[in-house]
């Protein structure tokens, strides 16, 4: 079980629920360079679904779609999944900062918090999945201390599955 509140030491961190779309989304669509590689716009409707969305075979109660909050604004948005593929592990499906916070360190601080808290609560490895052909995640992945250990292709869209050691 992953302790919400621990995840950051810089903001308040809260689950998110279907009532939080419309800030979620707002967020999303700031972040045009993200959805141009994946050819999509954020709508509500994949917002929606993306907070119940989990992997094949994982119950609703071991995902985490979390915001990161300054006073009360949103500032960052987590979907962390405790426990998958291995018990050890935690799974990032997503993470996006607000375009207006990018590019000073505070993404990377927000991961190292996140880091910090899943290596003390005895998880041993943080998988994700990066798309191949965007620089700007794939900058800040590896940056962070992600490497990739294979290439997969979903229906034509190659990812980079990545891990880092905790």
């Amino acid at each position: 079980m992953i302790e919400t509140g621990k995840l950051s030491r810089r903001y308040a961190v809260r689950k998110l629920g279907d009532e939080d779309a419309d800030a979620i989304l707002s967020l999303c669509r700031e972040n045009t360079q993200f959805y141009r590689y994946c050819e999509a716009e954020p709508t509500k409707e994949q917002v929606l679904r993306d907070l119940h969305l989990t992997p094949p075979d994982t119950p609703l109660s071991d995902k985490y779609y979390v915001g990161f909050y300054e006073g009360e604004t949103l500032v960052a948005v987590l979907d962390i999944v405790d426990g998958y593929p291995e018990p050890a592990y935690a799974f990032i499906g997503f993470f996006m900062m607000k375009r207006s916070m990018q590019g000073n360190g505070l993404g990377s601080a927000l991961i190292g918090d996140v880091a910090a808290y899943l290596k003390e609560s005895g998880k041993t490895t943080i998988r994700l999945a990066i798309d191949r052909d965007n620089p700007q995640s794939n900058h800040f992945w590896k940056k962070n201390g992600f490497r990739v250990i294979r290439e997969v292709d979903r229906d034509g869209w190659t990812l980079l599955v990545a891990e880092k050691q905790l």
